[in-house]
């Protein structure tokens, strides 16, 4: 099966750390989101196309695991693999890699639903323009 990821660069802000001068836990959701968008660029599969074909795509399970520190100043690497599904979900794992001291600071996962954007409500089958990106991304076989 085809292996779809995406690998950026982020530069630790200041905005970014606690007041001991560590990156704040919750950031750690920020860069995989971040990583999420640029698979979405990458591969055609933005969060404005999944809402102009009617649907909103919430998460609904986070872990992240805590590796080692990451502080102001460093580089970063988030490295977002997709990980297809045969239910209606999209799955993500992670890492962040400290490029300044070459550790690996954190792994995760992230699960989204697709729900329909006029009533809410869950979609229990694969939406057919997922069904059609996963055929065009050589997914399904």
């Amino acid at each position: 099966m085809k292996e779809l990821k995406v690998e950026i660069e982020l530069n630790i802000r200041f905005s970014d750390t606690d007041a001991m001068g560590v990156v704040w836990h919750g950031n750690y959701l920020r860069f995989f989101e971040d990583a999420r968008e640029a698979f979405g660029n990458s591969f055609d599969l933005r969060y404005l196309d999944m809402y102009n074909e009617g649907y909103f795509t919430p998460i609904v399970k986070s872990e992240i695991n805590h590796k080692a520190p990451l502080y102001y100043g460093d580089k970063v690497k988030a490295i977002a693999h997709f990980h297809p599904s045969p239910a209606a979900k999209l799955i993500f794992e992670y890492e962040i890699i400290n490029l300044t001291s070459k550790s690996l600071s954190a792994t995760g996962k992230t699960v989204q639903i697709f729900l329909n954007a006029k009533d809410r409500t869950l979609e229990l089958n694969k939406p057919d323009f997922i069904k059609e990106w996963e055929s065009k991304m050589k997914l399904n076989n």
